[in-house]
């Protein structure tokens, strides 16, 4: 089958220009002979005239160049359309690409695309709201709704508003269901994993896999702060065992599950993103898995 694509690349992601991207990926895809169109990316995450462009010119592969926001809108509104995607990462964390296994060159990403195979990979729900790799409430969602409102962006400046948001950081109420096992904890914050990773491959839950059917859930309890770094190194490093739900959660700074949905009661209102992606919180927020929701070649 002929291959066509489209490329979708957000004029705001990370930190390279633009202009010499869209040049070496045209000469890259002139020389594999594959026909294809670039398109923009918007900021309200709609694509209905891509989803008729892929029915009446038979589009096989949607390429994503950008980061995790980027691919959380497109394949958010893209997922049912019966097309590949595949992603040259150029965000500021690329979670979900380094996840996958791609690589952060755009020639060898743009290569693997050409030679590498799709497969199905699942993604989820936060209170209906689709995400692909990460959501977290918390002390993340802080740094992640502080790191939006700043001009840079990259590395440098997600470790600024980390270190600074550390400092202020005060643990939040929540109320965890999982399971079917309920219980209070006070916690700087929870991630709920579809990946492995944060992005720029600090791996929050090192168990995660993006096709196993299970969201990873990752709740770092309060505790005294000097010991709070040397806490979530040890979940970076893999050191946290998965545990069971009725293990005595007292006597852990770090709880480590996996579960298909999960339910938690946000009784003070931390701030919550979606993969990286700063959204209004709520009281009631429920994770629940999709199973085998979109191709993806990785």
């Amino acid at each position: 089958m002929e291959r066509k694509f489209i490329y979708l690349i957000n004029p705001k992601s990370g930190t390279k220009k633009k202009e010499l991207i869209i040049k070496q990926i045209e000469k890259l895809t002139q020389e594999k002979g594959v026909a294809y169109e670039f398109i923009h990316t918007n900021s309200e995450g709609n694509y209905n005239f891509i989803k008729e462009k892929i029915e009446t010119e038979s589009i096989t592969d949607v390429v994503i160049i950008g980061g995790d926001g980027t691919a959380n809108k497109v394949i958010s509104d893209l997922r049912f359309s019966k097309v590949n995607f595949g992603i040259i990462p150029i965000g500021s964390g690329n979670g979900l690409a380094r996840a996958a296994n791609i690589p952060m060159k755009i020639k060898s990403s743009l290569e693997l695309i050409f030679k590498g195979s799709a497969k199905l990979v699942d993604g989820f729900l936060v209170n209906g709201q689709f995400a692909c790799m990460l959501s977290g409430v918390g002390f993340d969602a802080k740094i992640a709704h502080d790191f939006s409102t700043k001009a840079s962006r990259g590395l440098f400046t997600y470790t600024q508003q980390s270190i600074i948001n550390f400092f202020k950081a005060q643990p939040y109420q929540f109320e965890v269901i999982i399971n079917g096992f309920n219980f209070f904890t006070d916690a700087f914050f929870i991630s709920i994993a579809n990946s492995n990773q944060f992005g720029n491959n600090f791996t929050i839950a090192p168990k995660a896999s993006l096709n196993d059917g299970l969201l990873d859930v990752v709740i770092v309890q309060k505790m005294n702060k000097a010991k709070l770094p040397f806490a979530i190194l040890q979940q970076l490093r893999g050191n946290n065992k998965l545990q069971n739900l009725v293990e005595d959660i007292s006597k852990k700074n770090i709880l480590y599950y996996q579960a298909p949905s999960i339910t938690i009661k946000n009784l003070k209102h931390a701030p919550l993103h979606i993969d990286g992606e700063p959204v209004d919180t709520q009281e009631n927020l429920k994770f629940e898995i999709i199973k085998n929701c979109f191709s993806l070649i990785c």
